[in-house]
């Protein structure tokens, strides 16, 4: 398949699923996508193969077409994506990770269930099939699927680690002596204590079954139906939380959600710091690495190095290729902001990639003096001003890790 075949399609810039297909209609490969039109694209850009790895531009070769479907959503395109994977087990997204790589949404076969997001390994040897009475799956990321789950609680709250009150106990006298900290925050419905039924609870997992299951409209029309009868039995309460319920599900795509569509307002941001660095001399030994800074602190076992494969030459081509293969990586969580070692050319091809795979994160520079120190920051100043120091902490750690790592490769070189 050629890029000229992808101009041909025009994909729309909106949610949804891709779906590679061969000559003979088989699926080969399913994946979502913030805008369908830029992340199709980014698969036909010229360094495919130092960005994507082998075993997508096999994939490639043997397409010839590519089949999609819209989505009000990033949320439903995640469970469509899913629920897709799962019926047709497409071959190079079963080559790409195993089913014990994968992440699922697991919920539990107890009395008041819970809502989990289980490892694919985890599910496969350290669960009980009486454990697990749903599970929905595979999803490639587990950062999108937890994510995802964040928003969905928002709407429909569920139990996942309090104790059930105790049937006829008060929840000072049950063995959860006082709501859960969720429950104080409104996103458990009660469970621990005592303030919702068994009956009840049991509706919350069904609306969340229906939800992950990609039924949608038949969620809202059931829940229209519930608002409509809680009305008549003049349960104006209930009614009005069935009535939000169903306008937040209506108004998925306004909702900023799963990383890719952040909405950084003034003074915003959250913990995730990613910095990155290339180092050569001469365009000999190219290395690129990320560093990350979470919570405040280096988190050095999130740490990558990068050996720069492009035959392009300069930094920008090395830092493209290098935040193509981070981007890859479905399973690392998303940054909330990305800090760049330089000036306007390294912020315009982080943000030609951030364009290619659909994502809206903060860039923020670090331009350097002649003694090779941060001169002044450029980006987002509220962000600059909330995060200065883990920023350039983060910039000053990937230019020792990027260091250190040309270093080994030239001594390995020399010998």
């Amino acid at each position: 398949m050629q890029k000229k075949d992808v101009a041909k399609l025009k994909l729309p810039d909106t949610p949804g699923v891709y779906i590679f297909r061969d000559a003979r209609r088989r699926i080969l490969y399913v994946g979502k996508a913030t805008s369908l039109r830029a992340r199709v694209r980014s698969y036909f850009n010229t360094n495919i193969s130092e960005g994507r790895g082998p075993l997508i531009v096999k994939m490639l070769e043997e397409a010839r077409t590519v089949d999609y479907q819209q989505t009000d959503s990033v949320l439903e395109a995640l469970i469509l994506e899913a629920n897709l994977i799962k019926k047709h087990q497409p071959n190079y997204n079963t080559k790409e990770k195993d089913n014990k790589s994968f992440n699922y949404l697991v919920i539990t076969n107890e009395i008041f269930p819970r809502v989990l997001v289980v490892r694919g390994r985890e599910l496969f040897t350290a669960w009980k099939e009486k454990d697990a009475k749903y599970v929905f799956g595979p999803f490639p990321s587990g950062s999108s699927l937890k994510e995802a789950l964040t928003i969905v609680r928002k709407i429909l709250p569920f139990r996942d680690s309090c104790l059930p009150a105790q049937a006829g106990t008060p929840a000072s006298e049950s063995t959860q002596s006082k709501p859960c900290f969720n429950r104080q925050i409104g996103l458990c419905p009660g469970v621990c204590s005592g303030e919702i039924s068994r009956e009840e609870y049991a509706s919350r997992i069904r609306d969340i079954r229906m939800l992950f299951s990609g039924k949608k409209d038949a969620l809202i029309r059931t829940l229209e139906k519930e608002m409509k009868a809680a009305a008549k039995r003049q349960e104006f309460e209930r009614a009005q939380e069935k009535k939000q319920q169903i306008f937040a599900l209506q108004h998925l795509r306004e909702t900023a959600l799963l990383g890719s569509e952040y909405k950084v307002s003034s003074g915003g941001g959250t913990e995730r710091i990613e910095a990155y660095d290339v180092a050569h001399i001469s365009e000999t030994a190219r290395v690129g690495v990320m560093t990350v800074i979470e919570d405040g602190a280096p988190s050095k076992s999130q740490y990558r190095k990068f050996t720069i494969r492009t035959a392009e030459k300069g930094d920008i081509a090395a830092l493209e290729e290098i935040l193509r293969r981070r981007f890859e990586h479905n399973e690392w969580r998303l940054p909330s902001i990305m800090v760049l070692d330089g000036g306007v050319a390294q912020k315009n091809a982080a943000q030609r990639v951030l364009d290619e795979y659909g994502y809206k994160i903060p860039l923020v520079n670090v331009v350097k003096n002649e003694r090779h120190r941060a001169a002044r920051i450029v980006g987002n100043q509220p962000l600059i001003e909330k995060w200065e120091k883990q920023i350039l902490q983060a910039n000053s750690e990937a230019h020792r890790f990027a260091v250190t790592f040309h270093r080994n490769v030239r001594r390995k070189g020399l010998r």
